[in-house]
């Protein structure tokens, strides 16, 4: 999927039950990284369900989030605490224009780190006031641990993971720190470290003939143990929330269960520390189809 361009995905889950193949659909909500300024506009401009959920995020944000997303400047939209919430508010913005064009409701629901967040509040577990407390609050201490911490992410292609383990232990071994933080398909792989040691793998990873290896457009080293400070202060804003049960299965990317949400199934992995493997996931069957969703695309049914 084209960094910044797709604001959620629309995944067909082909199930075999009882001797027959069942469809289901499914949604997959973003992580950091796919932002852009510009986002939202078109949604703003041309579905009020839309600009009602950028009203009222500018609203309990108490600034106006709404035109960082639409006008930047860039460098204030990719900061971890404007960029995870800028993208949750796009998502559920996106999720708003999508129902009320009759897209199919789906059977299941996930997201890639931050994404799951929105996954949550789409499916009712979360309200929207909650879900974007808990977004800022997860931005604000990621940002904090960043700023005592340093330290960013990058992505690698076609390398195994095998490979990318020992690229990542030996720029260990050699500077600071370095792992594995997300497992995204056979051949995507994503890094996350201390600026000097993501910058030797890197440079390792190149040796070993990745295909491409980018810096990530993130300003902190997401799901590594850089975040670990950040995470006993967000376990506690999760308890504070009101937690209901959802109206879809929420497919969890670490541990790869279905299962209605509580605050003892999601709030630790959502604090930024964990690996996230999602090439060895698939939901009770396979994935069939992945097709990206444009910003500005006609209603599917």
């Amino acid at each position: 999927m084209e960094r910044g361009r797709h604001h959620t995905a629309f995944l067909f889950f082909i199930t075999f039950i009882f001797g027959h193949y069942q469809v289901s659909s499914a949604y997959l909500f973003p992580g950091q990284g796919s932002q852009h300024v510009g986002m939202g506009l078109e949604l703003y401009q041309n579905t009020p369900e839309a600009r009602a959920v950028f009203d009222q995020a500018d609203e309990q944000l108490g600034f106006a989030l709404s035109q960082l997303c639409f006008t930047g400047p860039e460098d204030s939209l990719t900061d971890t605490v404007n960029q995870q919430p800028a993208l949750f508010v796009t998502s559920l913005a996106m999720w708003q224009r999508m129902q009320a064009q009759g897209w199919e409701m789906p059977a299941y629901m996930a997201g890639h780190s931050l994404g799951e967040l929105s996954a949550l509040t789409a499916a009712g577990a979360l309200s929207f006031a909650d879900g974007l407390r808990l977004v800022r609050q997860r931005g604000e201490l990621m940002k904090a641990a960043g700023e005592r911490e340093p330290g960013a992410m990058a992505a690698i292609l076609a390398l195994d993971i095998p490979t990318v383990k020992e690229i990542c232990e030996q720029a260990s071994d050699e500077t600071g720190a370095v792992q594995v933080a997300n497992d995204n398909c056979p051949g995507q792989v994503v890094i996350s470290g201390d600026e000097a040691a993501l910058t030797r793998a890197m440079a390792l990873a190149e040796e070993a003939k990745a295909r491409k290896v980018v810096k990530l457009p993130i300003t902190i080293a997401a799901h590594s143990r850089l975040m670990a400070s950040a995470a006993e202060a967000f376990a506690e804003a999760v308890s504070m929330s009101i937690v209901s049960r959802t109206w879809c299965v929420i497919v969890q990317r670490i541990v790869f269960a279905y299962s209605m949400p509580t605050t003892a199934n999601w709030s630790t992995v959502n604090s930024g520390t964990s690996w996230l493997h999602w090439s060895s996931f698939s939901p009770r069957g396979t994935v069939n189809c992945l097709m990206p969703l444009p910003e500005s695309g006609s209603a599917a049914h």
